[in-house]
């Protein structure tokens, strides 16, 4: 059974016959990738311990090193990260004009299919 398709934050797609859009198996390791970043743990029901909780860290002394740890302690979590070549993490923490936000830039090898992936969020305050 397809999973549907839905990225974090936005709404749901239809798909080209009017029904739901579904996810390819690149967008859905993508979307598993993300959701796991951006969920709190505890808050999943299921698994309590699932997820990163990444805006928790946000105004926090040194997040940025902060934040690039949690996502290389749980991207691997995921079965559609390969585990080499290891993943690139980028962590910027905006300038004095946009306090509070943080910009992840994280790029991956797609484990079932070897193509590289990039996602790209900003997390604010």
């Amino acid at each position: 059974m397809p999973d549907i398709s839905h990225q974090w934050g936005s709404d749901l797609l239809i798909g080209p016959t009017g029904d739901l859009a579904t996810a390819s198996a690149t967008e859905l390791g993508q979307q598993r990738v993300l959701r796991r970043l951006l969920t709190n743990a505890n808050d999943y029901i299921w698994q309590l311990t699932y997820g990163a909780g990444l805006a928790r860290l946000i105004g926090q002394p040194g997040s940025a090193i902060q934040i690039r740890a949690l996502i290389r302690s749980q991207i691997f979590k995921e079965a559609a990260v390969a585990r080499t070549p290891e993943p690139a993490i980028d962590v910027q923490v905006a300038p004095d004009n946009a306090p509070g936000t943080v910009y992840v830039h994280v790029r991956y090898v797609d484990a079932p299919t070897g193509q590289t992936q990039v996602l790209s969020f900003s997390l604010g305050a």
